[in-house]
This record gives structure tokens, sequence and C-alpha cells, in this order.
């Protein structure tokens, strides 16, 4: 598998910097409650302002944490530091925290996902500027810790989109969070969830993906849930799950335009299979088909890689993060 070089690194870095930078455009995930409800991006997200909408900045934030994590020497190391210091104060999060009280359900389920993930990342840090700002941000963290309760109590079906709305994703990187912060009532809850879902689907339909604006593969991110939330029966499951045939699996999306918002999210699932397909090959139970999984991941990162930085804004606010996740996330301590 190709690693993540000191050059492709600092590439990203830049990237990544850059458009955190960039204000405008920015598309608020916000409710209008009256004629002057016209909030600015930057007022009510004094943090997680910049890289085009909210989920995004979060994840991006996550990539330059994990990119230090690499390579701890980058030229970049005190420009990403200043950056953390100056979002990342308590005055700025409590901005946020009191926003997401008022909006029930905002950014449910991906933006959860990745504001723990950036959590969990910044907690593990060796870099102390990091690691108070994983410090900070926990009152966030834990506020969606106690929306997924909330909502997965109350919650019967789970959402197979390929597109942000996607259950199983979001569930993976909450699982995992979950787990580091010690917090075994939410991963209980979203390991039951999964259970619940998933644990009796059988022989997956590959023939329906990919869908024109996918930037996930629903039945690999189910798979990779089902291997992370039940491992010691994870096994017997795929033998119930696997496809009759993987051909669309092994094959990466044709992206039509990349200046195109939804047809350049294929670029991101060349990327995000990728990740699923190198970590299930570590865990599939049959040896033919983790080959098949390790030389399809490969040829999904031959794909897309030349791709996530250099092009238009559309897609750079947003791929370095997925490039990260296919390069870097380990199979044995995960993000």
């Amino acid at each position: 598998m190709p690693s993540l070089s000191a050059a492709t690194a600092t590439a990203y870095a830049t990237c990544a910097m850059q458009v955190l930078q960039t204000p405008y455009p920015y598309a608020m995930q916000h409710l209008t409650m009256d004629a002057q409800d016209r909030p600015r991006p930057d007022a009510v997200h004094p943090v997680f302002w910049g890289s085009y909408d909210w989920h995004s900045s979060v994840h991006m934030h996550w990539s330059l944490a994990r990119l230090l994590h690499f390579h701890p020497t980058l030229a970049e190391r005190a420009a990403i530091e200043a950056h953390f210091r100056k979002r990342f104060t308590v005055a700025n999060i409590a901005k946020e925290l009191a926003y997401c009280q008022r909006f029930n359900g905002f950014e449910r389920p991906y933006g959860w996902a990745w504001l723990l993930a950036l959590w969990q990342t910044l907690l593990a840090s060796d870099i102390p500027t990091l690691r108070r700002a994983g410090e900070r941000i926990e009152p966030l963290a834990r506020h969606f810790l106690s929306e997924w309760r909330n909502f997965l109590s109350v919650s019967h079906y789970p959402q197979r989109a390929g597109t942000h709305a996607n259950s199983a994703f979001a569930m993976v990187l909450s699982l995992r969070a979950a787990r580091a912060a010690n917090d075994r009532v939410t991963a209980n809850a979203l390991m039951r969830a999964a259970t619940k879902w998933l644990g009796t689907d059988t022989k997956y339909p590959t023939q329906y993906e990919p869908s024109g604006s996918d930037f996930l593969s629903p039945g690999l991110c189910e798979a990779l849930l089902m291997s992370e939330a039940q491992p010691a029966q994870f096994a017997d499951w795929w033998k119930r799950f696997a496809p009759t045939d993987i051909a669309s699996w092994q094959q990466p999306a044709k992206v039509g335009s990349r200046l195109d918002g939804q047809l350049v999210h294929l670029d991101g699932l060349n990327l995000s299979r990728a990740w699923c397909l190198r970590l299930l090959a570590e865990r599939v139970p049959s040896k033919s088909t983790s080959a098949i999984f390790r030389s399809s991941a490969q040829r999904h990162l031959r794909a897309a890689l030349p791709h996530v930085t250099g092009g238009d804004f559309i897609a750079t606010h947003w791929l370095v993060s997925f490039a990260l996740l296919a390069l870097c996330d380990a199979v044995d301590t995960g993000i």
C-alpha cells in the first residue's frame, strides 16, 4: 500500500490550512427562525467555519492533527499549532456547543462522528497544543455522545445511503471514540444498534452500488462496522452477508466532472472504498477474498490519490480527510 510521505503530508497540510481559512462559499445548515435570523458562519461557528461546511471543517481539522501525528516535524507545524490556539478557545467552543444544543439533530450523524473522531485524535496527540484543544472540545464531544444515546433509543432503522446520512460510517467513527473515552454506555448502545439493524443482513446486492453521488459504499461500511462492533461474530456474519458477486467493489468509480460537487463525491468513494477494503482484507475469513480486497484497495487508491489536492475547492475542501483514512487508518489501533 502507498504510504504517507513527508512530501505528501506537506501538500495535504497546505491544502487543509488553505481551505480552513476560506470563509466562502459556506453551506450553512441553519434553521431560520425569523427574518432577522441571518447569521454569519464565523459568528455561530467560530471554531468550525471555512472549508465549505461545518462537518468538512471538523474533519479537515482532524486531518491536520493526523498529519502531525505521522509527521510531527512538518514545516507547517508552527502554523497549525497557531491555528488551533486561535480557533479552539473556551469561548469559541462554548458558542459551538450552544448552537448544537439549540438545534436538535444538528449534523446527525456525519458531523457527530467526525467531531468525536477529532476529539479522540486530539486527546491522543503528543503535541500539548493539540491535546489542550481536545480537552477543550470535550463538552461538545460529550454532547454528541449523549445525542447518539438519545437518538438510538428512538430510532428503529439504519440509513443505508452512500452519502452523509449513512449510519454505518458514522457508527464506526463514533464507536471508536466512545471506546477510547471508556464510555461503555454509548459504545454498548452503538453495538446493540449495529446488531439490531444489520445483524441479519444476507447476500448484500453489490449491483446497486455505486449511486451517482456516493462517497461511501453502504455495503463496505456496513461490513466494517460489524467487524468492529462484533469482532468475535464477524466471520459468521460475513459468510451470511458476503455478496455473490463483488465485481462492483473491485473497479474504481468513474468521475465525470471534478467541478461538480456531487459527481466529485465519487473520488471520495474510491478513497473510502480503499479504506474499507484494506481493513476488511485483514478480517474476512476467506483468503481469496482477502487477496481480492487488497488488490482492489490499491486500484482505488491509484484512481483517486492524484485528485486529492490541486483541484477545485469543491473537492479540495474535504478529500484530504478521506485520503488519510485510506492511507493511515491502522488495522490494529483504529483512527
